[in-house]
């Protein structure tokens, strides 16, 4: 099928490189305009583009696609349908009128659950244990497009929504190839307005630690708001990033309060076992290096 692929993170690169072994011809790579990154600020390529120059595809990166120009460009193509994973803009109708076979989107939830930005990283932070992917004809509207094809998976008691999101990645492109090549078939069905949750872009105060809430909850928000914005606490004034940890049982004393051997905080509801950390400036360590380091003592609070 003569399609046209809108992509821009990562998580987009499987499903290109699926619909090119699939056979598909993806005549264009749209993605976003090479943007500043690091410390020197120079000018960065997408995933997605680095992969379509090394698949040998033509890319374009218009500043906006609903500006006329770009519309222009894409009518050109004439694509039978496009493949939308991740592009960072919303797309008008104007470009969705253009293929006859619309505008096929791979959604890392099982919808109409988790709708928006976010949906890896909010479902483990909400503390989901089952998640999957949606294949859908979208349209005007965020993520609420007839929903074409879904796969399940379920969440890891442990796992991070990058490694979630990596497994997540695999499973659309094979259910976007697997849309493809069953498209005429599939009956489009509606998505239950009712049912639908948001999942809306992270903050960077999404992260910051409540001990007062339940040690399960700040362990699901570590694992799921990784690996930006984190989830942070304060250590003597400094930030402190928790990046691995641990449910345990209760323990006794006030919200943030540290116990040693293994180091643990105490929250409103159990306690979290802190496993690796990182201190403002400096590299990611054990919590016992941490430990060590900073001649932490029984009684140290977190979040002061």
């Amino acid at each position: 099928m003569r399609c046209v692929f809108l992509g821009t993170p990562t998580f987009a690169v499987p499903t290109l490189e699926s619909l090119v072994s699939a056979g598909h011809d993806v005549t264009c790579v749209v993605t976003q305009p090479d943007r500043p990154s690091g410390r020197g600020h120079q000018l960065t390529a997408s995933p997605v583009k680095e992969a379509a120059l090394r698949l040998g595809l033509t890319v374009y990166q218009p500043e906006r696609v609903r500006r006329p120009e770009a519309v222009q460009y894409l009518a050109a193509l004439a694509p039978e349908a496009m493949v939308v994973v991740g592009y960072g803009q919303i797309i008008p109708q104007s470009v969705i009128d253009i293929p006859p076979r619309g505008i096929i989107n791979v959604h890392a939830s099982l919808l109409p659950r988790y709708r928006g930005a976010g949906p890896v990283q909010w479902a483990i932070a909400n503390g989901e244990i089952r998640t999957g992917v949606t294949t859908m004809r979208i349209d005007a509207g965020l993520d609420t497009g007839d929903m074409l094809l879904k796969t399940e998976t379920d969440i890891g008691p442990d796992e991070t929504a990058v490694e979630l999101g990596t497994r997540l990645a695999v499973m659309g492109a094979a259910l976007l190839v697997e849309t493809l090549g069953r498209i005429a078939s599939i009956t489009p069905r509606k998505q239950d307005a009712a049912q639908a949750t948001y999942a809306p872009l992270l903050k960077k105060e999404d992260g910051l630690i409540d001990w007062g809430q339940p040690a399960q909850v700040i362990h699901n928000r570590v694992r799921g708001f990784q690996p930006w914005p984190g989830a942070y606490t304060r250590f003597r004034g400094q930030q402190l990033h928790i990046w691995k940890s641990r449910v345990v049982a209760n323990e006794r004393g006030a919200p943030g309060q540290l116990l040693l051997h293994p180091l643990r905080s105490v929250c409103g509801e159990g306690a979290l076992q802190l496993i690796e950390v990182q201190l403002e400036g400096r590299k990611r360590i054990s919590a016992e290096a941490f430990v060590n380091g900073q001649h932490v003592g029984n009684g140290d609070v977190l979040g002061e």
